[in-house]
């Protein structure tokens, strides 16, 4: 049952809301109450809203100000780090409902949208005009462009074409103070004052509620070839990730998988990829004519040089799709086995191979099972660690190998987290990475911009 001050918050939102905006339905607000982070720690909310407009946001961060309670914002929920859990008596905000792409621009090529709108409806909607987003999450055939916002959230193409922090120009945001600002600019340059877009974008709800995003647009780019090589040994396609990185090569995708991904992908799909090699890397590129044919080449023989037991072209553009779906399958496939618990670490392109060796160590090391998948191109890691369900030991050493990678890339000049956020599975980690001043800043920062400390506390940055 809600406390005395509950049920007065709630009654204040359901008198500024319009009625199918709020519930309390318990069933509910566990569906809506963590994201897809494993063993990453959440309780139900008092109640949930689901806003249409920026103004119904402000009301809700507004009254929520009032009475001193916490706010926490979410979008498709497919966040890996916990950044999007709910904590007891706060109010979750779901921005599922603001889904409306406002604007296409084609002449200055750029985007407004509401946050609730899914990536792959984005970029379908811009496709009819001649134009492309480029940040490809593989959740993004459900990820919401605010939640991409959120994590400053990367995918497949961003070792060539940047993340979503590269494409927010500007957005509106409710303030943890309850106003609602417009950041950042429509124009092709703009340097005035502090570059506070840039700030918002990646930090997880803590700093304001984004409720509109301005984007940058791109041409539809040309048809991509595929080069797929197989490898005996993780370390082996690394050492062949180097040598891409080594030949100057930008490609517009370089996409690693293990026999196990493999493996999972085959037991669901019955693909049949995983009789032929140990790991698989997919290396795409989209250059023009005869120079995107040079630079194929480069990228097959940069495979061979790296210890490739078989290296070719693609020439059936199905194919290259086909190899492409099983990597982007490979998550959903694993969870079929058990719980797992998902790493984002990313390192220099040149410690990609010592990274992949430590990693198969640590798995061996703690008798996890660790499937591997990686944005290799750009050193963004993800080993998957999967475990049984309901094996209290197993856990405890999945959860002792995550530490133990962490610490394992940042030795390596790493980083905790690429592109899913610290959230609140990465905050020790975060903590190892930046310096005590540096950490310090960030909660000036945050101080700042939500004095009252209302706006998804306890993420990032305790």
């Amino acid at each position: 049952m809600p406390t005395v001050s509950e049920s007065a918050l709630i009654a204040d939102l359901a008198a500024a809301l319009p009625a199918d905006r709020l519930t309390t339905d318990p069933d509910v607000l566990e569906g809506y109450a963590h994201d897809d982070a494993e063993w990453a720690e959440w309780s139900l909310p008092v109640c949930l809203v689901r806003p249409r407009t920026a103004e119904e946001v402000q009301l809700v961060v507004q009254a929520c100000l009032r009475r001193g309670t916490a706010v926490v914002a979410r979008g498709a929920g497919t966040g890996l780090s916990g950044g999007a859990n709910a904590l007891a008596g706060c109010v979750v905000i779901s921005l599922e409902r603001m889904d409306a792409v406002l604007e296409v621009d084609e002449l200055e090529r750029l985007a407004v949208v509401q946050p609730g709108v899914v990536n792959d409806h984005l970029r379908a909607r811009v496709a009819e005009h001649g134009l492309w987003y480029p940040p490809d999450p593989a959740s993004s055939p459900w990820s919401t462009i605010g939640g991409n916002v959120a994590t400053n959230a990367g995918g497949v193409c961003c070792v060539k074409y940047g993340v979503t922090g590269d494409y927010v120009l500007g957005m509106q945001v409710v303030t943890g103070t309850g106003e609602l600002v417009r950041l950042g600019r429509r124009t092709a340059k703009g340097v005035a004052g502090y570059d506070l877009t840039s700030l918002l974008v990646g930090s997880e709800g803590t700093l304001g509620i984004v409720t509109e995003i301005t984007v940058r647009l791109r041409p539809t780019r040309p048809p991509e070839q595929t080069v797929a090589g197989f490898f005996a040994s993780l370390t082996a396609a690394g050492e062949a990730v180097r040598e891409v990185a080594a030949a100057g090569l930008t490609p517009s995708a370089l996409e690693l998988i293990d026999r196990n991904c493999l493996r999972a992908v085959d037991d669901w799909k019955s693909m049949g990829l995983s009789d032929e090699a140990e790991v698989v890397l997919l290396g795409r590129v989209d250059t023009p004519g005869a120079a995107g044919e040079q630079e194929a080449a480069a990228l097959l023989a940069a495979f061979e040089r790296g210890g490739a037991t078989w290296a070719d072209r693609s020439t059936d553009e199905a194919e290259g799709e086909a190899l492409f779906a099983a990597r982007r399958l490979a998550y959903p496939a694993l969870e079929r086995l058990g719980p797992v618990l998902t790493e984002d670490v990313c390192v220099p392109k040149g410690a990609v191979p010592e990274m992949l060796g430590r990693i198969e160590n640590i798995g061996l090391a703690n008798d996890v099972l660790v499937a591997n998948i990686a944005h290799a191109g750009d050193g963004n890691l993800h080993p998957l660690i999967v475990v049984p369900a309901d094996d209290a030991e197993a856990r405890a050493r999945a959860e002792k190998a995550f530490t133990e990678i962490i610490d394992a890339a940042l030795a390596l000049g790493g980083t905790v987290t690429g592109e899913h956020g610290v959230g609140l599975l990465k905050r020790d980690g975060l903590l190892a990475e930046l310096s005590p001043a540096v950490v310090e800043m960030h909660r000036a920062v945050k101080t700042a911009l939500d004095p009252a400390g209302i706006l998804n506390p306890g993420k990032v940055v305790r």
